[in-house]
Order: structure tokens, then sequence, then C-alpha cells
């Protein structure tokens, strides 16, 4: 078995992806447009002008997989109940992942020494995905 997170913009994915790209070097594998679906979305299902918006997106970040999608309704992200958690190799490279990942976004506990690592932080980023950043290495 295998779980994969699948987090939903509801209308930020496009500038989520490219957020993801300059912070973390995502890699986008596929993206698929609202129009591109064979037969159009029932009446009144999408917010009007979606066409452009992504319907599902396949990204990775190292060697971990996100799907991603604006989903069907338009306004603010609630992502609650859950962290992702980056584990990176050492603290510079923690250090470069966190302060990219908090621009614009809330720090939520600066990176620092804990019990269990030499380099650990939390952080919620500018779409409210919540981020662990945590040296393994």
């Amino acid at each position: 078995m295998h779980i994969q997170p699948y987090l939903y913009f509801r209308g930020r994915c496009e500038e989520a992806i490219e957020f993801y790209q300059r912070a973390l070097g995502a890699q986008v594998h596929m993206l698929v447009r609202m129009k591109d679906a064979p037969e159009p979305a029932p009446e009144n299902r999408l917010p009007p002008n979606w066409g452009d918006k992504v319907m599902h997106a396949q990204i990775s970040i190292g060697d971990s997989t996100l799907l991603m999608s604006d989903g069907g309704t338009a306004g603010p992200s609630e992502f609650k109940g859950f962290d992702l958690s980056l584990n990176v190799p050492d603290a510079a490279t923690a250090d470069r992942a966190f302060t990219a990942l908090a621009a614009g976004g809330q720090i939520n506990m600066p990176l620092g020494p804990t019990f269990w690592s030499p380099c650990f932080g939390t952080l919620t980023d500018q779409f409210g995905v919540a981020w662990m950043v945590n040296v393994t290495g």
C-alpha cells in the first residue's frame, strides 16, 4: 500500500505549483486543465471561467510525489489536521527549504535543535499548507 497526499488549492493550484518549483525544486509530471476533460463539467459544477484551472497535477519533490488540483470551488483553502513533513539531509538544506517555504507564510516554530533532530522547524506556507522541516541525516 501507498498513501499519497492530494491537496486542493481552490483556484490557486498553478500558483502553488510555481511556488513549490522555486522553493523546493519541484518537477511537474502531469498537469491537466479543466478544459481538457473529455466531457464538460455539469452546469453550475465549477465557478465561471475555470477552464484554465488545474483539474489534476502530479509533482515530485525529491523522491516524493504530491497530487494537487484546484478542485471545484473557489475561496481560501483549508488544510487542517496534518502537516507535510520535509525530511532533508543537513541543516543548510533545512535552512534553504524552510526560508523558501516560509516566504509569504507564517513560521510556527523556528528552525532549531530538538531531542530527535539537530534541526527542526514548522511553518504554514502562503497557501495554508503546514510543513515540518526535519534534518534526518
